[in-house]
């Protein structure tokens, strides 16, 4: 039996259809990305592939094949053959890859194949697939309508980008809510897995509806510290704008829903303990990060507000005061900065009213 060798001609239906991947690659390549759903089990693990790096830059290629071969035998070889092996028992489509399709997936794949289980190998690896992500990123002309949704903060964007059929959600994609105050519990993604995972929502939804309006929030290139691929942020800028006119007051529960109540249940959650005073601590340095802007006088008093919404809701478990500094941060930072950045983008609007109105009005496109 030999492994079935899987060229490009297949990868769209591949990654549209969700098939299995098994990344044989060591844990730290993996960390940096990965195709979305692989799971990794390596040929070598970090600690291993360090020790033949240093064996191939000293002693060459051959004496760095051999250590490879050393490090991962007897007990060691089968224990790995066997969790491949028990991964292609539950997904007989799975396929493997490691970077580049080369000696690692050679290898783990020869041996699968010589236990008698079926396999296939992914020609060109890792980088072969990323290579076609990209393509749905990098493509010079539009393929479909692209209209950006904006609006105050607080309008419930997000909101809105996730209740419509081919929107797009890139905060949730890059585990941000997009601004100063933005930071979600748990670790953001890495750049490149941010990349592969937005690729692979615009190739699935491409394929299911061609020529469907893509709806994306209005964002800046960078969401925390994941950027925006400059081709889509540049068409993003240049896309007509449809904006959600919200009520002050309706935009200051949004925001006191969103960063308030459901910040602190996540950390709650995750940590029981100390998840409030780790509230506690994130909405101040949010705070700390637009100091400078906000000027010492409004950040006093910002702060002050603050720290007695976050003693009013550690004693009284009453998250009523945190409206008091949204208001503050509302009318005399936010508000101003976007009517500014509305200001030179005007033109660009092509409807604008409140959040049912703009539902309806994306939904006919």
């Amino acid at each position: 039996m030999r492994p079935e060798i899987v060229g490009p001609e297949q990868f769209d239906t591949l990654l549209r259809e969700g098939a299995h991947f098994i990344d044989v690659r060591a844990e730290i390549e993996f960390a940096r990305g990965a195709i979305p759903g692989a799971v990794n089990l390596p040929i070598l693990t970090t600690a291993e592939r360090e020790q033949v790096g240093t064996t191939y830059k000293r002693k060459g290629q051959e004496a760095a094949v051999a250590l490879g071969h050393r490090l991962v035998s007897g007990s060691t070889r089968e224990e790995r053959i066997a969790r491949w092996c028990a991964v292609l028992q539950e997904h007989p489509d799975a396929l493997v890859h490691c970077w580049r399709g080369g000696l690692r997936s050679g290898l783990a794949t020869q041996w699968i194949a010589e236990a008698g289980v079926a396999v296939r190998l992914v020609q060109g690896g890792y980088k072969a697939l990323r290579h076609r992500l990209l393509r749905e990123l990098e493509a010079p002309e539009p393929r479909e309508p692209l209209y950006v949704i904006g609006g105050r903060t607080g309008s419930a964007k997000t909101d809105l980008v996730k209740a419509l059929p081919w929107g797009v959600d890139l905060e949730e994609l890059a585990h941000h809510r997009g601004s100063s105050f933005g930071r979600r519990v748990g670790a953001t993604p890495a750049q490149t897995d941010f990349e592969n995972r937005l690729a692979l929502l615009l190739l699935r939804r491409r394929h299911a509806a061609p020529g469907a309006a893509l709806f994306l929030e209005d964002e800046s290139r960078m969401i925390g510290s994941i950027s925006v691929p400059l081709d889509l942020h540049q068409a993003m800028k240049a896309a007509p704008l449809v904006i959600i006119d919200a009520p002050f007051a309706s935009r200051v529960e949004q925001i006191l829903r969103d960063y308030i109540c459901e910040d602190l249940r996540e950390r709650v959650a995750l940590d029981p303990e100390h998840g409030f005073a780790q509230f506690g601590a994130a909405l101040h340095e949010s705070l700390q990060r637009i100091q400078r802007r906000l000027g010492g006088e409004r950040y006093a008093i910002a702060e002050g507000l603050m720290r007695a919404a976050l003693h009013r809701q550690g004693t009284r478990g009453d998250p009523s005061g945190h409206r008091a500094w949204i208001e503050l941060l509302l009318r005399d930072y936010y508000d101003p900065m976007y009517e500014y950045q509305l200001g030179k983008s005007a033109g660009r609007v092509v409807f604008r009213g409140d959040f049912a109105a703009v539902r309806e009005w994306c939904l006919s496109r």
